[in-house]
């Protein structure tokens, strides 16, 4: 079973960066495709980012196309999460996990609080 910690998040004003880690325990992180989720108050989970598994390949939900890049490196088994141009309806709980497309698999971390004041 793979264990996820969510790291990184905070309060930044709108326009501003923060970087997000996602450090996984267990041997098969370095197999799986890594996405990143997130959930504002009141609202579902939604997918933000994946990236396969040799860090070649990435998608974006269009809501943070251009503003947001993920990354890994599967030798600190952690996947990161590189926000820019933040605006106040990025303000969410920000998770990582194991996808297939981009239906999470596993169980989730606590997650990681970001807050973007306008």
């Amino acid at each position: 079973q793979v264990q996820l910690v969510e790291s990184g998040g905070g309060l930044v004003q709108a326009g501003g960066s923060l970087r997000l880690s996602c450090a996984a325990s267990g041997r098969t992180f370095s197999m799986a495709t890594m996405g990143w989720f997130r959930q504002a108050p009141g609202k579902e989970r939604e997918f933000v980012a994946r990236i396969n598994r040799s860090g070649t390949i990435t998608s974006y939900a269009d809501s943070v196309k251009g503003r947001f890049t993920i990354s890994r490196d599967n030798a600190k088994n952690t996947v990161y999460l590189q926000m820019s141009s933040l605006t106040p309806e990025d303000t969410a709980v920000y998770y990582c996990n194991a996808v297939i497309g981009t239906i999470p698999q596993g169980s989730w971390g606590q997650g990681t609080q970001v807050t973007v004041s306008s």
